[in-house]
């Protein structure tokens, strides 16, 4: 199927990027936390190439794709460019392949199957690749993430495998327009983090949770992301 991209105006997207950031620092301003604390993630998925590069010259590097060949089009197509891609989509195991080919860091590790099929492929690559176990802390049977209960068990048999950096957490926040609802899933998270450190397991750090979109990343920040993703805050609505 054909992508339909969509642009905005340049100024726009700046402006944005510029407001974010001005959000971001209030948000950790109310809870006694640093800025530095917190990376902003541009999720591009839809985006033009063209638009991505005016946010590149922005100075934002760090760029989220939900789909594995769209993403490595533009990765293709910004070779030369300053940019650190994470894979945050649902990755289906016959794209392990592909997926390594651009991405730094898969964000959504959701089963012992994907992690074995990825830590088979770096093996034969000689290398290690940073991943986030994604965690479903909203219960909904629409979203992709292992369950909250089963995350340790997961977490543990991951952790076994050679070729994967564990570095934290990854979650997507309840789709509502109550707070106390959507902070209850970011909670789940940063409590499943303090868990998941007390497993003391060798060469995995828990210092990511990325969680928090553009709905929602200042309640997100308020409950401890060290990572959030925003897109069509940024780029506008998606078409």
């Amino acid at each position: 199927m054909k992508q339909v991209y969509f642009m905005i105006a340049e100024t726009t997207i700046a402006e944005q990027i510029h407001a974010v950031h001005s959000r971001i620092q209030a948000a950790c301003l109310r809870t006694g936390r640093s800025p530095e604390t917190v990376q902003l993630m541009l999720v591009t998925k839809t985006v033009s190439i063209a638009d991505i590069q005016v946010a590149l010259d922005c100075g934002e590097t760090l760029l989220g794709e939900n789909k594995v060949q769209e993403a490595l089009a533009k990765a293709k197509s910004l070779q030369n460019s300053p940019v650190h891609w994470h894979f945050i989509g649902h990755l289906q195991t016959n794209k392990v392949k592909d997926v390594l080919k651009f991405a730094t860091c898969v964000q959504s590790v959701d089963r012992l199957e994907l992690a074995q099929k990825l830590s088979q492929r770096l093996q034969q690559d000689e290398r290690e690749l940073p991943i986030l176990i994604q965690v479903n802390t909203s219960y909904e049977e629409s979203k992709f993430g292992v369950a909250p209960e089963q995350a340790l068990e997961l977490i543990q048999r991951v952790a076994e495998l050679p070729g994967l950096q564990l570095q934290g957490l990854m979650t997507i926040g309840l789709f509502s327009e109550q707070e106390q609802p959507v902070r209850d899933c970011f909670k789940r998270l940063r409590e499943l983090q303090a868990q998941a450190r007390a497993l003391a397991l060798p060469k995995a750090s828990w210092d990511v949770l990325s969680m928090g979109m553009s709905g929602d990343f200042e309640w997100a920040i308020e409950e401890g992301a060290t990572l959030i993703r925003v897109g069509s805050l940024i780029f506008g609505a998606r078409t």
